[in-house]
C-alpha cells in the first residue's frame, strides 16, 4: 500500500482526498487551513472529510515551519499531494516524500499558472479550462505534467459553474493517474512555459468595472466575479452598483462610457462599444435593483458607471 501526506482545501481538496482513499492509498496526515471567519465559506470541508475517515488533521499557519516539516517527515510517505492548498510548499516539504510531490492545478497548464486560475480564465473569455496534475518544485505550477483534462466554458457560465466542472475533472485526472504513479510509470512531460503566463491573486477591490470596456468584456467580468465571489461593481452617483448576472443581447448606439438604463420592463447596460447587456440581477447601495424600482432609486433616465 502506498502512503501519502495531503495538503488540501476547498472542494477540489475534498474530492481528490476521497479519490486517494478510493484507490487504496493510505493517507497518513492531512494538512489544511483554518476557515477565515471573514471569508464566505461556500465550499466543503477537507478537515471534516479527514475526520470522517479517521485521518489525523493539522491546520498550521505556516506549513513550512520546522515542526510541521518534522511531522510530515515522520510519516515516511511515498507521495505528497497538494490539492488547492493555498500556501507554497518549500523544498524540505517537497523532499519529504520518497517518490515525489504532486499538485492539482485548476487550469490547463502552462496556461494560468498561479492564483485563482478559473476566475482569470473566465475574465479573459476563454472557451475552455481544466485540471492538471503536475510534479511540484519550488517554483509555482511549472513542474512536469502527469495528466490533464479539459472542460468547456460556455458563454454564460459563471466562475462557480466552471469550478464545479473543474472539480470533477480534477477527481477524474487523479483517479486515472494514481495507478501509474504507484507503479512508477506515469508520464512526466516538461511544460513549455512560453505557452502560458502567471497570474496573481485577486482582492474585492479588483472587481471594479472598467466603464470603457466592451460588452463582451463586461459580461465576462461580471460572470467571473458573481456569487459566491464579491462581485463586479461600480461606484455611481446613486451608490455602489453590483452586477450579479448579465446576458449579451444585441447592440445599441455606442456610449461615452457604460450606462445602466431601464426599458421594456428590463434593465439594460449600454456599453462603450455599442454592445448591450441585459442585466438580470443587480444591486444598488446594498438593495436589489429592478426595472420596477429603477426610476425611484436612480431618479434619472440613465445611470453612468
Amino acid at each position: 500500500m502506498s502512503r501519502a501526506v495531503v495538503f488540501a482545501y476547498h472542494n477540489v481538496g475534498v474530492r481528490c482526498l476521497k479519490a486517494l482513499i478510493g484507490r487504496g492509498v493510505e493517507v497518513a496526515l492531512v494538512v489544511t487551513h483554518q476557515n477565515n471567519p471573514n471569508e464566505n465559506i461556500w465550499f466543503a470541508s477537507v478537515a471534516q472529510t479527514a475526520r470522517d475517515y479517521g485521518i489525523p488533521v493539522i491546520t498550521p499557519d505556516d506549513p513550512n515551519a520546522p515542526e510541521v516539516v518534522e511531522q510530515v517527515q515522520a510519516c515516511q510517505a511515498d507521495f505528497l499531494f497538494s490539492f488547492y492548498y493555498r500556501h507554497m510548499l518549500k523544498a524540505p516539504l517537497l523532499e519529504a516524500a520518497r517518490r515525489g510531490a504532486y499538485n492539482m492545478h485548476g487550469s490547463l497548464l502552462p496556461k494560468y499558472r498561479g492564483r485563482v486560475p478559473i476566475n482569470w480564465a473566465v475574465i479573459h473569455g476563454e472557451t475552455e479550462t481544466g485540471a492538471t496534475l503536475h510534479q511540484m518544485n519550488v517554483k509555482p505550477d511549472n513542474g512536469p505534467i502527469v495528466d490533464q483534462m479539459a472542460v468547456p466554458i460556455l458563454p454564460d457560465d459563471s466562475a462557480d459553474e466552471v469550478f464545479a466542472k473543474v472539480t470533477v475533472a480534477a477527481e477524474m485526472v487523479l483517479w486515472r493517474s494514481l495507478p501509474g504513479l504507484i507503479a512508477g510509470d506515469a508520464p512526466h512531460v516538461q511544460q513549455d512555459l512560453s505557452l502560458g503566463g502567471y497570474f496573481g491573486g485577486r482582492k474585492p477591490e479588483d472587481g471594479r468595472i472598467d466603464a470603457l470596456a466592451s460588452a463582451e468584456r463586461l459580461h465576462d467580468f461580471a460572470r467571473a466575479l458573481t456569487r459566491p465571489f464579491p462581485g463586479a461593481f461600480a461606484d455611481t452617483a446613486a451608490g455602489r452598483l453590483l452586477l450579479w448576472k448579465t446576458l449579451r443581447v444585441g447592440r445599441a448606439a455606442p456610449t461615452e462610457r457604460a450606462e445602466l438604463r431601464c426599458a421594456d420592463g428590463r434593465l439594460w447596460l449600454h456599453c462603450a462599444d455599442g454592445g448591450r447587456l441585459a442585466v438580470l440581477e443587480a444591486e444598488l447601495a446594498g438593495q436589489p435593483l429592478t426595472a420596477d424600482n429603477f426610476a425611484a432609486r436612480v431618479a434619472a433616465d440613465a445611470l453612468a458607471l
